[in-house]
């Protein structure tokens, strides 16, 4: 994609974009989906489906994810505001099971050794 060494700051994003939208044998998803938990529209496809009057779809706020008694989840960790986070930290903790599904979208878990949290916690931060 690069010509010179001088032009692989411009390229990155593109390059990126493919990465992470590719579909990988091992995990049979996307690196996107993996941490989003949805899949990524890329630009071409948004200018279409704008185009063909299915605009609203992307104004509306994603579907909470449906979880089932039993489900193993993982948590994400969110550091500390005093400490720097490293960039090889973990984001995720777990693996958790789903003891609850609570109404609006909380969870109450589990640990694996059977000891239940008591304090439900927001669907949006395990996956």
């Amino acid at each position: 994609m690069v010509d010179n060494y001088k032009q692989w700051h411009e390229k990155l994003p593109f390059a990126l974009l493919g990465y992470r939208t590719t579909v990988r044998t091992s995990t049979r998803a996307t690196p996107y989906l993996l941490d989003y938990g949805i899949e990524v529209v890329i630009p071409a496809e948004y200018v279409q489906l704008y185009q063909n009057g299915m605009a609203r779809a992307f104004n509306k706020r994603a579907r909470p994810r449906q979880f089932t008694l039993g489900q193993l989840v993982l948590k994400r960790i969110f550091p500390h505001q005093d400490e720097a986070k490293g960039n090889f930290s973990p984001n995720w903790q777990g693996a958790y099971m789903v003891h609850q599904v609570l109404t609006g979208g909380e969870l109450i878990l589990a640990e694996m050794d059977g000891e239940i949290w008591l304090k439900p916690i927001n669907s949006d931060v395990v996956k």
